[in-house]
């Protein structure tokens, strides 16, 4: 089919039986029958997914990369969990009076509930945006802008894994099934859904989060089905609000939101069963339509972990930001380029690209993680942009909003040719000898082009533990941990080097 127009079929407002389409693929994931794919409709196929994938059907290069993502997200909350935003979540927990449960909030010594432990923990992990990236697959998909599928997922897999003193290589099952959940289903929406304002980790994630809780807690078929339902009817989060605390705040609720829908369909709650294809369910009501092809017959097939594969940050910000950054530190190294021979710096991207990066004067560390002008501005002042740069005080110092001024960040016709697929950047650099340095990249570093190895995902966990002072030791033992996942016996032995 061709991928621009034979591809893409919406389907709106009234129910459409998926065998009627005739398009249906031969392949089905692990543990599916061709008869509930053809005829039973889209949210029991997904949670026939769930429910009979096992740990042997998944691939080791995909338990490879996960691991990496697993690992770079438990630095994350690590680091997180240092932040103000950090902070103020545990104190509104701490206002619950709530018993101390079974659950850690990492990089602390508290425990408490399962949903409010994965509330805080996905609130740290995508607090300094600097968390995993899904990456689209159908030209009209924004590269980079559909979900950062761990911020959510990961916290409902710990959380309730440590409910159910699950083995390591349960939760890694539980969170690869949650993270290919959200992946796909974020793949068919149609694409209204983000550029309308959506965002896309809240709410899509919160469908993630809950496939990875109700594979823990051993539910059914149907009883999956529910929670898959109520996740739907909790799933929310508004871009409006990039820039500010509530952008991390939509993935700790996705998180939660996932606990609670598979605890409720635990207990019997009732729920409409085929939540997202009908004509007022969640791909109707959230996107205006969807692609059955983009995830019908296509869950673990391939696993989205390898093909097109989810971007591992090297800097703590907006992902649209990083090709540009990663070719801006190889021209600064290449050409040895100072800041004050700089006259003026223009960055071009696709139209896409400025819908997200949308803070062209920030004023504060959130705002700068959406500013392609700090971005381009911090890297020609410091040579580096890590977390000691995305701070309040380095973002309004005097240097940095003068060069801020020099960059010019505009759609550029080359990029808008290239495709929303890729996340192109062009950038040319006017010098005070009259030279322009000029280069391109359509992918940074961390993506499946430029992948991080387990290594150096590792530098990266130790560099965020470090920023909060977390024991050292203890660090060390998690990278061990996690890179032999499937050995770990209950997943409480690793929680507890998650904690001070």
């Amino acid at each position: 089919m061709n991928e621009n127009s034979d591809r893409r079929l919406f389907l709106k407002g009234t129910t459409l039986l998926l065998a009627q389409t005739g398009m249906i693929g031969n392949v089905f994931a692990a543990g599916e029958s061709k008869a509930s794919v053809m005829g039973e409709g889209l949210t029991r196929y997904v949670a026939e997914f769930i429910c009979n994938t096992q740990f042997d059907n998944i691939p080791a290069s995909t338990l490879a990369l996960g691991k990496k993502s697993f690992l770079d997200g438990l630095g994350l909350a690590i680091s997180g969990s240092a932040t103000e935003l950090g902070d103020i979540a545990r104190k509104q927990i701490a206002s619950l009076n709530i018993r101390s449960g079974p659950a850690i909030i990492i990089g602390t010594n508290i425990t408490t509930a399962p949903r409010f432990a994965a509330f805080a923990n996905g609130i740290d992990i995508h607090a300094d945006d600097y968390d995993d990236t899904q990456l689209a697959v159908a030209k009209d998909r924004v590269y980079g802008l559909l979900t950062h599928p761990t911020a959510p997922v990961l916290p409902s897999a710990l959380a309730i894994g440590q409910l159910t003193k699950s083995s390591g290589k349960e939760v890694m099952l539980a969170y690869q099934i949650g993270v290919e959940v959200a992946c796909k289903v974020a793949e068919a929406i149609n694409p209204r859904h983000y550029q309308a304002g959506f965002h896309s980790t809240g709410t899509l994630g919160a469908i993630g989060a809950a496939a990875a809780a109700a594979k823990l807690l051993h539910l059914d078929v149907p009883s999956t089905i529910r929670a898959l339902s109520i996740a739907a009817s909790e799933a929310a989060g508004l871009r409006e609000n990039f820039g500010t605390m509530t952008k991390p705040f939509h993935a700790g609720r996705a998180a939660e939101s996932g606990v609670v829908a598979a605890q409720f369909a635990q207990g019997g709650w009732t729920a409409a069963d085929k939540i997202l294809e009908a004509p007022r369910g969640f791909f109707n009501a959230a996107g205006g339509g969807y692609d059955v092809n983009a995830i019908q017959g296509k869950l673990g097939n391939p696993w989205t972990f390898d093909d097109p594969g989810i971007s591992i940050k090297p800097f703590p910000c907006g992902s649209l930001n990083h090709p540009g950054m990663t070719e801006m530190q190889r021209l600064i190294k290449a050409n040895n380029i100072k800041a004050k021979d700089v006259v003026r710096v223009r960055v071009g991207t696709n139209s896409n690209m400025p819908n997200a990066l949308i803070h062209h004067r920030p004023t504060n560390e959130l705002q700068a993680k959406f500013s392609m002008e700090f971005c381009m501005a911090i890297l020609l002042l410091d040579g580096q942009a890590g977390l000691a740069q995305f701070n309040d005080q380095v973002v309004n110092r005097p240097d940095v909003k003068a060069m801020i001024e020099k960059v010019d960040f505009v759609v550029d016709p080359v990029a808008e040719a290239a495709g929303y697929d890729k996340m192109t950047t062009i950038i040319d650099i006017k010098m005070t000898d009259g030279r322009t340095i000029s280069g391109r990249a359509d992918f940074g570093k961390g993506s499946p082009a430029d992948p991080m190895s387990y290594d150096e995902v590792a530098v990266k966990f130790l560099q965020n533990t470090d920023f909060a002072k977390f024991p050292h030791k203890k660090a060390e033992s998690v990278i061990t941990l996690v890179r032999n996942f499937e050995t770990i016996g209950k997943i409480d032995q690793l929680a507890k080097q998650l904690t001070r």
